[in-house]
Formats: C-alpha cells, sequence, structure tokens
C-alpha cells in the first residue's frame, strides 16, 4: 500500500493541465510523466516506494498514491530494478487506467513472475508488452524508440527516444556513458535529455548490511560526457534526490557543462516541478 505525503494534488494537476508541446513533470528518483498537447500520457520509472531501510533510505516525499491517477496511456520501465519496476507503484495504475507496460525482457519478468501483477492487482496480461533495442512503438501522439543503455548493475538495461511534434525527449534510466550514444546524438535531435545524477556513497550491503563504497549513478564528469555525445540541448540530472548517502547537488554541473557545445542548458528540477518541450 502507498501513502502520499501530498494527497492527490500532482496527477489532478496533470490531468487538468493542457500543454502547448509537451509537459514533463519530475516525480522525483528517475521517475517522469509525459503529456502531450493532444493528452497522451506516458509515466515512466514512476517508483512511489520508500527504498529498503537501513540499506536503502528515501529523502524526498511519496507524491501520490497511484490510485489516484485515473488517466495513462502507457508505463515504460528501464530496466529491472526495484525503483524502476515495482508493483504497488506501477500496477496500480495499469489496473485503474487500461495503460499499456512496456518494458525489456527481465523487467516484464519481474512484473508476470515474481510480483505477479495480474494476480495482485488485476492487471490484464495482455497489458505487458515486451520491447528490445532497435524497437519503436507508437502511443497516442508519441512515439517511442527503444535504444541502448550502459548500466553495469542491470541485467537487461534500455533507453527510450520519445519523438513528438513538439521536440524529442531522451530518458535513459540510470544509464552511464556508452559507446552507442554518439550514433543516437546524430541520428534523433534531442531537445530535453533525462539522466541520472548521483554521489558516491557508503551504502550497506544487500547480503552482510555492512557499509560498501557505491557508486549506482553518473557523476560530474561522466553525465557531461553523456549528454556531449547525445548532443542533447538541455540536460534533465535525475535520480541525486533520491537515497540516503547518494545524493548531490546538481547545480554544480554548471562548471562541468560550460566548456561543452552540448548540452546547452541545465534544466534543474524538483519533485513536483514541470518543464516543457515546445519546438521553439
Amino acid at each position: 500500500m502507498v501513502h502520499s505525503d501530498w494527497g492527490d494534488w500532482l496527477p489532478t494537476a496533470i490531468e487538468a493541465a493542457n500543454p502547448d508541446g509537451v509537459a514533463v513533470w519530475y516525480l522525483g528518483c528517475n521517475g517522469f510523466v509525459l503529456k502531450g498537447e493532444d493528452g497522451t500520457t506516458l509515466f515512466i520509472d514512476p517508483y512511489l516506494g520508500t527504498g529498503d531501510p537501513p540499506r536503502t533510505i528515501r529523502m524526498i516525499p511519496v507524491p501520490f498514491d497511484p490510485r489516484d491517477v485515473t488517466e495513462a496511456d502507457a508505463v515504460l520501465a528501464t530496466h529491472e530494478h526495484v525503483d524502476h519496476v515495482h508493483g504497488p507503484s506501477q500496477a496500480p495504475i495499469l489496473a485503474e487506467t487500461g495503460a499499456q507496460f512496456y518494458a525489456p525482457d527481465d523487467s516484464v519478468a519481474v512484473a508476470r513472475g515474481e510480483e505477479a501483477w495480474d494476480d495482485n492487482y488485476a492487471v490484464d496480461t495482455a497489458q505487458y508488452n515486451e520491447i528490445e533495442e532497435g524497437d519503436s512503438f507508437e502511443v497516442g501522439e508519441f512515439t517511442v524508440h527503444v535504444e541502448p543503455a550502459h548500466d553495469p548493475d542491470a541485467t537487461h538495461p534500455v533507453s527510450y527516444v520519445v519523438e513528438h511534434d513538439a521536440g524529442t525527449i531522451f530518458h535513459g534510466g540510470d544509464t552511464k556513458p556508452s559507446d552507442e550514444f554518439a550514433r543516437v546524438g546524430s541520428e534523433y535531435d534531442i531537445d530535453l535529455g533525462i539522466m541520472a545524477f548521483g554521489t558516491v556513497g557508503n551504502v550497506p550491503d544487500k547480503e552482510t548490511r555492512e557499509p560498501k563504497r557505491t557508486r549506482w549513478y553518473n557523476d560530474e564528469n561522466q553525465i557531461v560526457e553523456a549528454a556531449s555525445d547525445l548532443q542533447v540541448d538541455r540536460l534533465l540530472p535525475s535520480h541525486w534526490d533520491m537515497w540516503k548517502g547518494l545524493t548531490a547537488d546538481p547545480k554544480v554541473l554548471h562548471h562541468h557543462a560550460k566548456s561543452f557545445t552540448h548540452p546547452r542548458r541545465l534544466e534543474v528540477v524538483e519533485i513536483g516541478d514541470r518543464v516543457d518541450v515546445t519546438g521553439e
């Protein structure tokens, strides 16, 4: 059961919005909502859990109860980790709205098998869609391209390039720089690039619970390297707010990015904030 700190104001605001182009809301962690001007709504990696204290401790509010979401066309997952595929966060959205779930094989395996969303949350098995690198699919006014990701901690990570008439958005999940990104950057004109950013910290080991030096996300140099290869106009760092011991200050990226042609602009947002892609 998910208990929201904020009530239903955020999903209500999203559903009431009439964007000129695409509106993008940051849900904290690596979660985002994309809504187009025709009303198509995508959720990417929404996570409303509190982690596994004392190993992983959530540092930000839980922004909504997934049962309060009444409008969604698709939920996308980038990889199988619990803060990217999470039954209590995502399955109620699918059950309430009839949205489709798109994810790589190991992520779908969590939903179908380990967490049994179709049994425990009344999700229809027809809502599962297994995707892989090179695939493209349509969701309303969006075209979603599945591209590689480089996340050594995941078994099958992917990234998404979401195209709309107003612009193109890249969501890398927890990717670090990849040899594929120069190609991706040349094939798409990416207006907004979303990538995970954080520090190196001590996190209790999953088995021994002893503190272990942990790097899950890009550091300052890695995220700018990836953004440069992808040729993103605007870089939006995510995940920096989430876990105790791995939080970071995204404002420092101004110093790291200023000598590069890309990214041209840094978008620093907090949980609940909205940015827009308008094609201007």
